[in-house]
């Protein structure tokens, strides 16, 4: 993060800590985030590829993906992005089905297994058919879906449901050992595919699974990874205990940071952030040449994900690396899927987040087609340099040269602060950020700067339809931000489809919260950046 947020966060008042529902009941934290791993595995595969073997050695499963059956090795999605399901188990052994041992389960702090596995980080990441950049979308484990085959149900319990129907099926009919353990996996994995299929409306291309150890295994092979928390935890069940700023962390370390949901002032939501946050400085780390062009550090990394990744069987890792070889930092973003409602009621009283899946699905959509678009305009810019025409974009007002500005949604329409940015954009401005404001601080649409009677404020205000200026003292004089609020009627770019937050709660499965229509989860950013974003 740039020096030039601070201030703003300084002045920003905590929100206020609401007892988290889903917390009730919960003495152990049985699962953690794993699927970092994968992401690497993704974004960075070419650092692999020069030091081997990777790839042949992968643990695979054979399944049904991209609308066809199995082994699907093609590069490019139907839908003009390739689309991986990236999925963070509790397993308690390694990718070739051998159990941890009892030292590596007390570095974990993860204790014995109970069932059949929870996925509690579920994540989508859409890659354009170019490579160009990668779009990691979260969905919240409490997610409250209808299943095809189970009902109503949290998305985190599919593959373990399914995982476990099958086991009792196969065990009647007399399987065991190696080929029990396979096809109850695949199982799970099947049903968390067509899951998540129907609740985002993509075609999952390609599947990729890694455990508790994989996560320690890869941190420890960058040699650590840096944090930044707003305060102080100390959290004994997840065994989180940091101080307050930056922390360079350890495997261990790491994955208790990830794993705290606990005196959270959101829960498990604020675990989202860290889990994204986290991810993006593990992936800026991966792709800096001091990784990427150590050999030692890609044997260890090459040899953690052998050990505890499982992708399936169609997937050519080396390929696709290949294809994003070129891939920067900046380009790989973190989002979150729309939510109608985190304090929702399940169907046995359970604490759940409530969808609209219409809703995520328009999401998925817009994303897909910004970037395409983004893909059509990169190529549209190369053919004008060929062809040496003079395609230059609209310039900047000359009162806004040498500005950047970042957007914030305050609002309860998903996708505004995007419409607006790409507004901006189309009119020369440089934007740094699009993302959402924190919860609290801002309640009207405005422009915020340094001071009030600033050229370049006044004019962006006037490019917006006159919005109020405010004044934030501690912003540096390059710096201006643009609120949107639920008020905002001022100019969006009409190549933003923006999708509307639902106006009734019979489009959602279970009961929702009393924060139905207004519900924020976590921010739009990248993985780019001078340091780590501090969070809760």
């Amino acid at each position: 993060m740039s020096d030039k947020y601070r201030p703003v966060r300084d002045i920003q008042p905590a929100p206020s800590r609401v007892k988290d529902l889903s917390q009730v009941g919960h003495p152990l934290l049985k699962s953690a985030l794993a699927a970092i791993a994968v992401l690497i595995l993704a974004v960075t595969g070419m650092g692999y590829y020069s030091v081997g073997t990777l790839g042949s050695n992968l643990a695979g499963a054979d399944l049904e993906l991209g609308g066809k059956d199995g082994n699907k090795n093609d590069l490019k999605g139907s839908d003009g992005a390739v689309d991986i399901l990236l999925v963070g188990s509790d397993s308690r052994a390694d990718a070739q089905g051998n159990p941890l041992t009892q030292e590596e389960l007390a570095r974990l702090n993860a204790g014995e297994a109970d069932g059949e596995l929870n996925t509690d980080t579920i994540i989508v990441v859409r890659v354009p058919n170019d490579g160009s950049r990668a779009t990691a979308v979260s969905i919240p484990r409490d997610t409250y879906i209808r299943d095809r085959r189970l009902g109503n149900t949290k998305i985190n319990g599919v593959y373990g449901e399914y995982a476990l129907q099958k086991r009792e099926e196969l065990v009647n009919e007399g399987v065991e050992g190696r080929e029990l353990e396979e096809k109850v996996a695949q199982a799970g994995q099947q049903g968390l595919i067509n899951a998540v299929a129907d609740l985002t409306g993509v075609e999952v291309d390609h599947y990729a699974e890694v455990g508790l150890l994989g996560f320690v295994l890869l941190t420890d092979a960058v040699g650590g990874v840096e944090v930044c928390l707003n305060e102080a935890v100390n959290e004994p069940l997840s065994g989180a205990n940091f101080p307050a700023g930056r922390s360079t962390l350890d495997g261990a370390q790491a994955l208790a940071f990830v794993r705290q949901r606990h005196d959270l002032p959101r829960g498990d939501l604020d675990r989202i952030v860290r889990q994204q946050v986290f991810m993006a400085s593990l992936v800026n780390e991966i792709i800096s040449a001091g990784t990427l062009s150590n050999p030692n550090k890609l044997r260890e990394l090459s040899t953690a994900v052998e050990r505890s990744v499982t992708v399936d069987k169609g997937w050519d890792i080396m390929s696709m690396a290949t294809q994003m070889s070129d891939l920067a930092a900046g380009n790989v973003t973190f989002q979150t899927i729309p939510v109608t409602s985190i304090n929702g009621v399940g169907d046995y009283g359970e604490s759940i987040v409530t969808v609209d899946v219409a809703q995520v699905h328009a999401y998925m959509e817009t994303l897909s087609r910004e970037q395409e678009q983004e893909q059509n305009s990169d190529t549209s810019d190369a053919n004008d340099r060929d062809n040496n025409q003079d395609n230059t974009p609209t310039e900047a007002p000359a009162e806004l040269n040498g500005k950047t500005v970042d957007v914030l949604n305050a609002g309860s329409t998903p996708g505004l602060a995007a419409g607006v940015g790409a507004y901006v954009k189309e009119h020369g401005v440089t934007v740094d950020n699009v993302t959402n404001a924190m919860p609290g601080v801002y309640y009207e649409s405005q422009i915020v700067a340094a001071r009030a009677d600033d050229p370049a404020a006044i004019e962006l205000a006037r490019m917006l339809g006159g919005l109020p200026i405010t004044v934030n003292e501690s912003l540096d004089s390059t710096s201006l931000i643009v609120v949107t609020a639920d008020d905002y009627v001022g100019p969006t770019s009409e190549a933003v489809d923006l999708p509307q937050p639902s106006t009734s709660s019979s489009n959602t499965v279970g009961t929702p919260g009393e924060d139905f229509g207004t519900a924020e989860v976590a921010p739009e950013f990248n993985a780019g950046g001078s340091g780590p974003r501090c969070v809760n």
